[in-house]
């Protein structure tokens, strides 16, 4: 069975480029595209996209990537039609197939270096000859990256700056009086309305598809930054990087990412909202690289049960289940179990915006919390760090005997025993709550062996008698603070 996978349209090293506003063309400013004129020579009800990618195909290019590899396969036959400096040999082994020349293949060995090519698209910003596209398409180490426009003219492109957090990477040809694309508003496209993208699928220059925009605010795995734009435009390895036009002819989104089982186009794409590659571009053309704002703290989701135990009437905010010591969070007083709800008078309606609108700030930046707890809403000031690397908290660990657990929650359906103080200094917490057996409403929620109860409706747990207390005055709703491995996450709780 083959699996599902989400990928970045690079297959054959695909990607593509952005216009974030340097400049706009004077053909298009004289002339642009309009819904209307796109649409007048509309033919059976369907648009006609003749007009539209006229305007704004000149500033669309083609990107080439070149990067050495260390080592080359050597001996051994070669697929027919397939070299190892072909797109496709790259973009078959990034899939795992396997091909020759790799190890337990035929023709393993060592021929020296080689060069990696790669495809992709972009888009130029400015007439003097800012593109932008993945940075995925531009890759990492020592690259060539090479430039090539409608005309049929080619530059050499220098990589101004990238950040893999939005995969956006701006780079500099040396030329002027090119065209541009005109930016548009993201926010403002709904759901539903046509779409085109024009890229290198492939390898093939200046290819026209077309679709709808089937969501917007699409949250994927590990994508804390960037609320993608969903369609059914059919986008493929080349499209990376390449620009998503309105029927204004305004850019709205960088096509980045489809969701295959193949590595092909299965009806659904990801393109990142321009406005968050502009912001990434301003950074990287004012600073040199992107500097984002830091909280320090580990946040959840609350869906309605966790909403209610903390005496919310609806489930919106992002949760607190742990603040880093020292941190900038730590620092303004914030603790496990606050309800962020919003960030100066920018309100949080859903857990995953929280990183998004601290990461679009700069580090040193005073900001205004708007937080709910103890079933009341108030304000405190944080003044933020900088984002760096992420690490998690050491896994509890320690060996010899153990005491033996006990039953402990009563209606709650939990056993265990108190952290011992070796246990509770490798957690870097007061005291806890070890779970060892589990059923009834714990088993129900998602509790298991090995889980530490930190606290129950922000209280902390110290002892088993403790908690036992804790649990007589619950009530039936409550949440449990827990950790597991490096994570500490809200359990809510229903009794009956």
């Amino acid at each position: 069975m083959r699996k599902t996978i989400l990928v970045t349209a690079l297959a054959m090293g695909v990607g593509a480029a952005f216009g974030d506003g340097f400049g706009v063309p004077a053909a298009l400013a004289a002339n642009p595209v309009t819904a209307a004129q796109a649409a007048q020579s509309n033919r059976f009800g369907l648009p006609d996209f003749g007009d539209l990618v006229e305007q704004v195909g000149p500033a669309v290019v083609n990107i080439a990537v070149t990067q050495k590899e260390k080592a080359r396969p050597s001996g051994g036959e070669e697929i027919p039609g397939l070299s190892p400096d072909d797109p496709f040999y790259d973009f078959l082994r990034r899939f795992g197939v396997p091909l020759p020349g790799q190890p337990g293949q035929p023709g393993h060995g060592n021929r020296g270096p080689r060069a990696q090519r790669g495809v992709g698209s972009g888009f130029i910003i400015s007439s003097d000859g800012y593109v932008l596209t993945n940075a995925h398409v531009v890759g990492e180490g020592e690259t060539e990256v090479t430039v090539k426009l409608i005309d049929k003219r080619d530059f050499k492109a220098k990589v101004v700056g990238t950040d893999k957090r939005t995969d956006i990477a701006l780079l500099k040809i040396d030329a002027t009086g090119l065209p541009t694309v005109r930016m548009g508003d993201a926010d403002r496209s709904r759901v539903g309305e046509w779409v085109v993208a024009v890229g290198s699928p492939f390898g093939f220059d200046n290819t026209v598809t077309a679709g709808i925009i089937s969501a917007k605010a699409r949250r994927l795995p590990d994508e804390n930054y960037v609320p993608f734009i969903q369609t059914d435009v059919a986008i493929n390895p080349g499209n990376s990087g390449g620009p998503l036009f309105n029927l204004s002819g305004e850019v709205i989104g960088i096509n980045s990412q489809i969701y295959s089982r193949s590595g092909g186009f299965m009806g659904i794409s990801f393109a990142i909202p321009i406005d968050v590659a502009l912001k990434v571009k301003d950074q990287i053309v004012k600073y040199g690289r992107v500097q984002r704002g830091k909280l320090g703290v580990t946040i959840q989701g609350l869906d309605r049960e966790l909403a209610q135990s903390f005496g919310l009437s609806e489930p919106r905010g992002a949760l607190i289940s742990n603040v880093e010591p020292d941190s900038a969070g730590d620092k303004a007083g914030l603790k496990a179990g606050d309800v962020v709800l919003g960030v100066d008078g920018t309100s949080v309606g859903d857990s995953a915006d929280l990183p998004r609108i601290i990461g679009d700030k700069r580090p040193g930046t005073t900001v205004k919390l708007e937080i709910w707890r103890d079933g009341k809403s108030r304000t405190v000031s944080a003044t933020l760090g900088e984002m760096g690397s992420e690490t998690l908290a050491e896994t509890p660990g320690g060996g010899g005997d153990k005491p033996r657990g006990e039953d402990a929650g009563g209606k709650l359906g939990l056993a265990g025993r108190a952290l011992t103080n070796e246990e509770a200094a490798q957690l870097g917490v007061r005291g806890g709550l070890l779970v060892e057996r589990v059923n009834g409403p714990a088993a129900q929620a998602g509790l298991q062996q090995g889980d530490v109860v930190l606290a129950v409706n922000n209280q902390p747990v110290t002892t088993v008698q403790a908690f036992r207390q804790m649990m007589e005055k619950a009530g039936n709703r409550f949440a449990l603070l827990i950790q597991r491995g490096g994570a500490r996450i809200f359990v809510p709780i229903r009794i009956g």
